[in-house]
């Protein structure tokens, strides 16, 4: 769909949209076939009371009035009914549809690499997952069955007017370009000003979910009145947008209105001209028919050209969604290794790697740990620590090298059989609105309540959640709010020690700590570690001495490996971030 062009119709995206509609065929036809029987009752409702009138009231014939009601009433009905299972259905249609494109999207972003969210607002993808989810939804239930039988509707009154009388018929068709030339044009000034109003929603919604995540911030540094300058700014931007549609719709549908007034003027006038002149005496009837066919011809124009800014907002809204189905950001998951446990021998073999293409994180960087040791990596901020993580359970892919566990490389495993061998428990810990429990196991049935409070008891932590209101059902809330730093990285490494991992990898910061709690994190990470290979990101010296092995990096390259002791005695680049970062907590 060309933003540029303002092309009013994409008959391609189109036809993706209504492939959609396949597992629903007999729902799709059904409602196809109720909007033909409304067309059908539709045009028979004008004609019927055009026989009442000029067949039985003008010639007073009381058993043909009786019979005549009473198709009129049998008309009625079916209307009634048949509208009833277009509306209900033609929304079933819509909510169905979406319902499945929602679930091919969210499963897609579900495999996008993490790339792909780095780049990405997640306002932006909220609301193409729930907002423009339900404009693709009112395609169906408000666009195009509609349309479909209006424009049935504007056939079948057309075709009834010529048989009726072709004179009268005429002069309203003379009418009908002016009001098709309108429609056309505000159809085409429409698509470009509603994918203008998408934008703008995207925008709004992105800007507010971001200021609302990171609202301490803002009060924080004091810029509330900043960040209230900008969302007005914005929101004017979305207000403007709107103002278009509402223009364009305040233009248009007074014109619609005038030149249906003037059509219906013309037939009276005319029609009394003939009647008048004892052209045609009984005219009445065919006049009062022609009035309503011509409400039937031109209103359902008017309510054509809304119901396509519904259909164009919802395709301006799939193309949006069919955009990031149609994005090839997955990770390739095409290994066939399944291995479960692995012992846990980790290589890096010359990797280098960089978030962008030009700029090198880490350049060559090469070491073994063997199954069941404990590796400890330091080094300053921007070294390339937290890289190697994400490389390991493949979050990014390496520019070159290898990368290998128990000997394979890490891309024959299949991502599943990988990222179960491997937790981790990273400084920055999220969770879920939803209860402790639930947040450990993550919903997985196979780990029972009791193998939770098992684990809890041995890594120390039972304690500490049985001290809360409800205990493990307690609910955190959004991000873990009701629980401090410390106690969310408690229930983080109890969610990486009930799974039982291979390998872990941890970032155990401590920063913002109470002792308390920080004596539970180093006693959780002394049995979390027991037994199993281990990476970590060393921020105490507790960590750092009992480590098997240290490796030190600095600008993403490894400038030394070594125990605590074999590193101290060599005096270059660990000594000195020993003496500038460690010391002082051994001194403390």
């Amino acid at each position: 769909m060309d933003k540029e062009t303002g092309k009013a119709f994409d008959y391609n995206l189109f036809k993706r949209l209504l492939a959609q509609t396949r597992p629903y065929r007999l729902t799709f036809y059904g409602v196809a076939l109720a909007g033909i029987l409304l067309t059908f009752f539709a045009v028979l409702t004008p004609y019927i009371l055009r026989n009442i009138i000029d067949d039985a009231i003008n010639v007073r014939d009381m058993d043909k009035l009786l019979v005549l009601s009473f198709a009129m009433l049998g008309v009625l009905v079916g209307q009634v009914v048949f509208q009833l299972l277009f509306n209900y259905y033609a929304n079933w249609l819509g909510e169905s549809v979406i319902k499945d494109i929602r679930i091919l999207l969210f499963k897609r972003m579900l495999g996008f690499r993490m790339k792909y969210f780095d780049n990405s607002s997640i306002g932006v993808l909220v609301t193409r997952a729930v907002a423009d989810m339900q404009r693709i939804g009112e395609i169906f239930s408000q666009g195009f069955f509609t349309i479909v039988s209006d424009l049935l509707k504007m056939l079948a009154a057309a075709s009834m007017m010529l048989w009726m009388n072709w004179r009268l018929s005429l002069l309203v068709f003379a009418i009908l370009p002016i009001i098709l030339y309108a429609t056309r044009l505000f159809q085409k000034a429409m698509k470009v000003t509603f994918i203008e109003v998408r934008a703008q929603v995207s925008n709004l919604n992105s800007f507010v979910q971001e200021r609302l995540t990171g609202m301490k911030i803002v009060q924080l540094f004091t810029r509330e009145k900043i960040e209230s300058d900008k969302f007005r700014e914005i929101n004017e931007k979305h207000q403007n947008a709107w103002l278009k549609t509402v223009w364009y719709n305040s233009f248009f549908f007074p014109v619609a209105e005038i030149v249906t007034s003037i059509a219906i003027g013309l037939v009276v006038w005319y029609g009394g001209l003939q009647n008048i002149a004892n052209i045609d005496v009984d005219i009445a009837g065919t006049i009062f028919a022609f009035i309503l066919y011509i409400e039937m011809l031109f209103r359902p124009l008017r309510q054509i050209a809304d119901k396509f800014n519904t259909l164009q907002m919802g395709m301006v809204a799939a193309n949006r969604v069919f955009k990031i189905l149609d994005t090839d950001s997955r990770i390739q998951d095409d290994g066939t290794v399944q291995k479960t446990p692995v012992a846990g021998d980790i290589s890096f073999k010359d990797v280098r790697f960089g978030y962008l293409e030009d700029e090198e994180v880490l350049h060559g960087i090469s070491f073994d740990v063997k199954a069941g040791e404990t590796v400890a990596i330091v080094g300053a901020t921007g070294a390339g620590k937290s890289t190697i993580i994400n490389l390991l359970n493949r979050f990014y892919e390496i520019n070159s090298g290898c990368i290998s566990v128990d000997g394979i490389d890490i891309r024959d495993f299949t991502l599943a059989s990988l990222r179960k061998n491997i937790a981790i428990v990273l400084q920055d810990v999220f969770l879920f609105a939803d209860t402790i429990a639930n947040n450990i196991t993550l919903k997985d049935e196979s780990i029972s309540k009791a193998t939770i409070e098992e684990a809890a008891e041995r890594i120390g932590v039972h304690e500490f959640i049985n001290s809360l209101p409800e205990g493990y059902d307690y609910n955190v809330k959004e991000r873990g709010t009701m629980l401090s730093s410390g106690q969310r990285q408690l229930i983080a490494f109890l969610r990486a020690y009930v799974i039982n991992p291979s390998i872990l990898v941890l970032d155990e910061a401590t920063s913002s700590v109470d002792t308390y709690t920080e004596k539970l994190i180093q006693k959780a990470t002394d049995k979390i570690t027991e037994g199993r290979t281990s990476i970590i990101i060393a921020h105490r010296l507790a960590t750092i001495k009992k480590a098997d092995k240290i490796i030190v990096m600095d600008a993403g390259q490894i400038v030394e490996i070594g125990t605590h002791k074999e590193l101290l005695k060599k005096g270059g680049y660990y000594s000195k971030l020993y003496e500038a970062q460690f010391l002082a907590e051994e001194v403390a």
